[in-house]
Parts: structure tokens; C-alpha cells; sequence
């Protein structure tokens, strides 16, 4: 989820041919309730949420500038429950 607006979302994932939409919060009301909202020049806490079918958070992983701590740990937490 991001604060950019919803054509900005689209386009990336798009150019990066993710094959899953992405979701967008540019009244940062969801982002808030996740406590990643903040004040100032970068809108959002880098952080990633590990969600499963029944919608229980697994894991927050928060790192500001390692995208593969993001991805290495919730591919982790999710092989976990194999």
C-alpha cells in the first residue's frame, strides 16, 4: 500500500509486471490505522505485513532501507506455516 494515487500504483505495477494490483491510500487513512503514517518529506514507514487468509497479521518487518529483509523475512514466516 502506498500513499500515491491510484494511476501511480497502477503504472508500477504495470512497468514492474508484478501480476497483482496494488493498493492505494492518498488520504493516508489506512496507513494510520497500520501505523505507518508520518509527518514530513516521505509519507509512509517502509514496512511489510504478512496477512493470512483470515486476515491475522503474521508479521510486521520494518526496514527504511533494505527492500530484501522485506522480502527474505516474510518468504521466511511464510514457509514457516507449510
Amino acid at each position: 500500500m502506498s500513499a500515491d494515487q491510484v494511476d501511480r500504483q497502477r503504472e508500477f505495477a504495470q512497468d514492474n509486471d508484478l501480476g497483482f494490483p496494488l493498493l492505494s491510500d492518498p488520504k493516508k487513512k489506512i496507513l494510520e490505522q497500520f501505523g505507518v503514517k508520518r509527518m514530513g518529506f516521505l509519507p509512509t514507514k517502509r514496512s511489510t505485513f504478512v496477512i493470512d487468509a483470515n486476515r491475522t497479521v503474521l508479521a510486521v518487518i520494518n526496514s527504511e532501507t533494505s527492500m530484501d529483509t522485506h522480502a527474505d523475512e516474510a518468504l521466511e514466516v511464510l514457509r514457516q506455516r507449510e
